[in-house]
């Protein structure tokens, strides 16, 4: 039950950070704002780990770990989080942040051909909302 609480902080704060990301982005460029995100988050991300004396695992991590880590990071704090960048500078958030979520419906489709995650009437009925969502906005 715990991951119902993370996941809807999660969301929360997911859904407050636009608001500070359109102020933020302001007359700045995108690739800067992520550099200065960045810096900021692996800053505070290392002190935590220093302080929680939980940097030692680091070396216990297999090197496919570190790979798909990585790989991942790319993905979305890279090139995920720069095209959200110049999207929000140039759009309005209201549309932007739905669009940018509906990131479940890529998610699905790859997690059913790669992961050989099931195909349910459930699942496909929440991929057409997300849909019926995206062309919503669009009117």
């Amino acid at each position: 039950m715990n991951y119902y609480i993370f996941a809807l902080l999660a969301a929360f704060f997911f859904g407050l950070a636009p608001i500070f990301g359109k102020f933020g982005l302001e007359g700045v460029n995108p690739a800067l704002a992520l550099c200065i995100r960045s810096f900021i988050i692996s800053g505070i991300m290392l002190v935590w780990l220093i302080f929680n004396k939980d940097v030692s695992p680091l070396a216990s991590v297999s090197l496919s770990g570190w790979i798909f880590i990585a790989l991942e990071g790319i993905c979305a704090a890279l090139i995920g989080q720069l095209l959200y960048y110049y999207a929000l500078k140039s759009g309005d958030a209201s549309v932007v942040v739905p669009l940018i979520a509906t990131f479940p419906l890529v998610t699905f489709i790859l997690a059913t051909l790669f992961l050989g995650d099931k195909l349910t009437m459930t699942k496909i009925s929440g991929i057409l909302f997300t849909i019926l969502g995206i062309v919503l906005l669009k009117i």
